[in-house]
């Protein structure tokens, strides 16, 4: 594989999305965690250990959600392109690409498949600017040359 194929072949990331994901994750558990230790344990109005827990846990899912968010990404191969969104991860071969689509409004790529079913690439946001377009770009480009191969 050349430099310029291989180059090509770099995994799609966010990189305004992934930073907001793990920064608000991280927030929101040191936020939530210092609530649920601070709050009064005895008094007129205490707070028990399972209300606690509970606070716990429901940060434990949102840092595991925004973890999710954090971690899209499209990873192309020499058999295809493995799309990993928040809740899905769909793996597509090349031949079932059949077109890269990121209009004016979009918030991210999505790709025309031959089932007729579209798929988001959410690693791919319009939030990054100029750098997203750069991409969308260059995975148009990976589809036309896996097309030609």
């Amino acid at each position: 594989m050349t430099d310029r194929v291989a180059e090509l072949h770099r995994p799609f990331v966010s990189r305004r999305g992934r930073l907001a994901a793990w920064v608000m994750g991280v927030g929101q558990a040191l936020a939530i965690g210092a609530w649920a230790l601070l709050l009064p344990w005895s008094g007129p109005d205490p707070v028990g250990i399972w209300d606690r827990l509970g606070m716990i846990g429901v940060a434990g899912f949102i840092g595991w959600g925004m973890s999710r968010f954090g971690g899209v990404r499209a990873t192309p191969g020499p058999d295809g392109l493995t799309v990993r969104n928040i809740l899905l991860t769909r793996k597509l071969s090349w031949s079932e690409i059949e077109d890269v689509h990121y209009a004016g409004s979009d918030p991210w790529v999505t790709l025309a498949t031959a089932d007729g079913d579209p798929v988001a690439v959410m690693a791919i946001q319009r939030a990054d600017g100029a750098p997203a377009q750069a991409e969308a770009e260059r995975l148009a480009t990976l589809v036309a040359y896996h097309h030609r191969s």
